[in-house]
């Protein structure tokens, strides 16, 4: 998601208050460094497990790992370069040429002049040669319906972490995730600042369509991010402020170049806003694959618009053709909302049913009484996206996580997750809901379903399972084509690794030296600090399939190459999983150096894990 860190800019949403204001004046907790807060939260149908057994777990269920991103040198012109390096500490190491070498991804690097959406820009923009790519954080992953061991993973692609500067990338995998030999920056969107907000979904014939949100600001002299200077002032006049757009990949594309970026002779716009009033943010994409719907390969993509304080839910929906295009986007209608949420809402995650009906979510986070509390309530169309109405509330009064956690600097990311099932249970096809709670004092994630179709949800249950209160945060939901669900998510129950060891070392804690809350201090041994990637199974009610399994075979230093964004750093604010035959695959960020990594960068961690059978 987009930040906005200047006092006379809009306010997103809880987090980006959290920023600007202080967590003290939101109520908002900071804990000491390398402290731990209260206990337990909901009992867990599985029991608790020891840290032990949960480190344990990664090669006892034979996952797994591939830095997907650390293979390739990548390159591009950015719109607007930065120029601030705050390394060596941290692992930061500013905005750097590309090598002389070049970029090994055969992707157009801008070396040879402009892109076609940059020109026109204003004198001293874009950048006057192309920049190497250096971070990955934030991702989506999504397997190709008509091959299974084909998938494309998506990821913001960083030239400057100190300046939050970024394009989206992919990486493309033939098979089965073994190597991803394709990557590159999705093309066609360069003259914005910044393109952010990595997700994508496949099409029945297997064209991926990545859903973008290209933005565009200024630095001010202070460093800080202007996004409201006035077109005159903008970087680049030539296009829109803010767009929410598509870039397509046809199936059999096999270089970085290949996507079609265009719809009626001009950039694949859903939606265009200028600057003043508007914060278009956190778009998502569903594609209608399934075969007996009476909408097939209707492509569904949903955005917020933030006013203020307060985001309005869109929805705009096109029909995929079978060559890569498609039709002309449906004007963008707002989505219901309950009557008791006048606020606004955000996190739209729609899915469709076996049937065509489509589902999403949306998040309440009450800013007109201080972010007390959130409410998840669902909204669905059976016509193909042209009504909509709201079906029910999936939970409310969740007591919402603090802007930033303990002891580390990184922000929170999405709140929740949504997904639904593809075998019926009590002839419902199911939904599930997973989010992050915070009423004992630490992060929990908990899990809900409904086998109504909305109407009613089952009480929530804990996912994860670790004995001592830390922070578990950021689940992903998917399911398995037998109904199996996974939740994926952040884990901190291993402290970082102990001074003087090859995991410390590989983990390049001795470059964290930078973190305000503890500053000086390197967080040898830190507990809730460092960082694991976890899932959980359950059958399709909800019954746990053994103990939360540790996907991640090294813990990684979140506070490493960590964009900045005011007083926070982003590891992101979701991360991919999905279901591909019998594996669950995932991508999240890891900075550890398996020895494809020695800056410690932040990388994408790919996961594969067989699914368990039941």
């Amino acid at each position: 998601m987009r930040t906005r860190t200047r006092a006379r800019s809009q306010i997103r949403h809880r987090r980006r208050l959290a920023l600007l204001l202080g967590p003290a004046l939101l109520g908002l907790s900071l804990l000491s460094p390398f402290s731990s807060s209260a206990a337990t939260g909901p009992a867990l149908p599985q029991g608790t497990q020891t840290d032990a057994a949960y480190a344990a777990s990664q090669a006892a269920a034979h996952v797994t790992n591939v830095l997907a991103t650390a293979g390739q040198t990548s390159c591009y012109r950015p719109e607007v370069p930065y120029t601030v390096n705050s390394g060596p500490a941290g692992a930061y190491s500013g905005m750097t040429p590309c090598p002389a070498s070049g970029a090994t991804t055969g992707e157009d690097t801008g070396a040879a002049g402009p892109y076609a959406t940059q020109v026109g820009s204003n004198p001293g923009y874009p950048a006057a040669t192309p920049m190497l790519v250096k971070g990955h954080s934030e991702s989506d992953l999504r397997v190709d319906p008509t091959d299974p061991n084909h998938l494309i993973g998506a990821s913001k692609w960083v030239v400057s972490a100190e300046g939050y500067n970024h394009l989206l990338g992919f990486f493309e995998s033939r098979d089965g995730g073994r190597t991803w030999p394709v990557q590159g920056h999705i093309p066609g969107y360069e003259g914005w600042t910044d393109n952010t907000d990595p997700v994508g979904a496949f099409d029945s014939w297997g064209n991926y369509y990545s859903l973008l949100l290209p933005y565009q600001f200024v630095y001010d002299p202070d460093g800080t991010h202007d996004f409201i200077p006035g077109t005159a002032q903008e970087s680049n006049p030539a296009v829109p402020s803010q767009a929410i757009s598509v870039s397509v990949r046809p199936h059999g594309a096999t270089t970085a170049t290949q996507w079609l970026t265009t719809h009626g002779g001009r950039p694949d716009y859903v939606a265009t806003y200028d600057s003043i009033g508007n914060g278009p943010d956190k778009q998502w994409i569903a594609i209608d694959t399934n075969p007996n719907s009476p909408h097939p390969n209707r492509v569904y993509a949903m955005w917020v618009d933030f006013h203020s304080k307060t985001p309005v839910p869109y929805v705009s929906y096109a029909d995929a053709r079978q060559d890569g295009t498609h039709t002309d986007w449906s004007a963008p209608q707002a989505l219901p909302e309950p009557p008791a949420t006048p606020q606004g809402a955000t996190y739209l995650l729609p899915h469709v049913a076996p049937d065509g009906t489509v589902y999403t979510t949306l998040t309440n986070s009450d800013p007109a009484h201080k972010f007390c509390c959130t409410t998840i309530f669902l909204d669905a169309s059976h016509d193909g996206g042209r009504t909509w109405s709201t079906v029910s509330t999936v939970q409310s009064n969740i007591t919402a996580p603090p802007g930033s956690y303990a002891n580390t600097t990184f922000r929170d990311g999405i709140e929740d997750t949504f997904t639904l099932g593809a075998q019926p249970v009590n002839g419902h096809y199911p939904l599930y809901s997973a989010y992050e709670d915070y009423s004992t004092g630490v992060v929990n994630v908990l899990l809900t379903a409904s086998y109504d179709d909305g109407a009613t949800w089952s009480a929530p249950v804990r996912v994860n399972d670790n004995a001592a209160p830390v922070d578990e945060f950021q689940p992903n939901l998917t399911t398995g084509p037998d109904g199996t669900v996974s939740v994926a998510f952040y884990d901190r129950r291993l402290p970082c690794p102990s001074a003087g060891t090859p995991e410390a070392t590989a983990a390049g804690l001795a470059l964290d030296t930078v973190n305000a809350k503890s500053p000086g201090v390197v967080p040898y041994g830190a507990a809730n600090y460092c960082v694991n990637t976890s899932i959980q199974f359950y059958d399709p009610t909800l019954n746990p399939i053994g103990h939360n399994t540790r996907l991640s075979a090294h813990t990684f230093d979140p506070q490493l190459d960590s964009p900045v964004e005011g007083s926070s750093t982003f590891i992101g604010d979701y991360f991919g999983n999905t279901v591909s035959g019998t594996n669950d695959y995932t991508t999240s960020v890891s900075t550890y150096d398996d020895g494809t990594n020695p800056n410690h960068l932040q990388q994408q961690l790919v996961t594969s894990i067989p699914v368990p059978r039941r």
